[in-house]
């Protein structure tokens, strides 16, 4: 398995259907990266919670998901299960979030969630963002939708107990939910490290992606 490594990361853009998608999916990778990159720009956009508890739940997590970044949140008002029906405000949205400038990691939902509100951002994502990697995470949840990724963060195991921690802490309207534990968000993750030779693991799922080759110094090529 080959690793890549990124050398450099100046803006991450979060995008998630309803609160709690985002942590959930990436939450661990968030923190990792946010602590790898100090001072690294990150921009969400929620497209459903606006103006209720689930908002502030919201921006109190993501600040804790995102240690020492620049942090930009929006949270629309869009209904919750009725998010196709709003496709032109969603994307919309989404093409504000473009003249903002050029993220280097999208991460958003998988084109296959079952969650209609979830797909429809997911396809949305490639018709504003068509040069950028996005890396769609996965929730786990009653529909039976997971498909094998194709990407992994490998994450330590006090990084997982900090997510968990941190999604108990901050998403407080959601505990009473029966998937909202941790043994369901610590046994996907134990699931993924295994398939990426770790302890744990948080799983994208990713369309396309470009390998850059750097040229070779000092060293002398044959002539044809």
């Amino acid at each position: 398995m080959l690793s890549l490594l990124p050398e450099r990361i100046d803006r991450i853009l979060l995008l998630g259907a309803h609160c709690d998608d985002i942590a959930i999916g990436a939450g661990g990778s968030l923190i990792e990266l946010c602590r790898a990159h100090p001072g690294v720009t990150v921009s969400a956009l929620v497209l459903t919670g606006g103006g209720s508890l689930r908002e502030e739940e919201e921006r109190a997590a993501l600040a804790a998901f995102c240690p020492g970044a620049q942090l930009e949140v929006a949270v629309l008002d869009l209904p919750d299960g009725r998010v196709p029906t709003r496709w032109e405000r969603a994307k919309l949205a989404i093409e504000e979030l473009r003249t903002l400038g050029e993220p280097d990691i999208i991460f958003a939902p998988s084109p296959h969630d079952a969650h209609q509100d979830h797909r429809t951002l997911a396809k949305l994502v490639p018709t504003v963002f068509r040069d950028h990697l996005t890396l769609g995470y996965e929730i786990l949840k009653w529909e039976s939708d997971l498909a094998q990724p194709t990407v992994y963060l490998p994450l330590a195991e006090p990084v997982l107990r900090e997510k968990v921690a941190k999604l108990h802490e901050h998403y407080g309207s959601q505990r009473d939910r029966s998937w909202f534990d941790a043994e369901t968000f610590g046994g996907l993750a134990r699931i993924r490290g295994v398939q990426c030779h770790a302890r744990y693991a948080e799983a994208f799922h990713a369309s396309k992606l470009v390998l850059g080759v750097a040229p070779l110094t000092g060293v002398d090529h044959p002539v044809d």
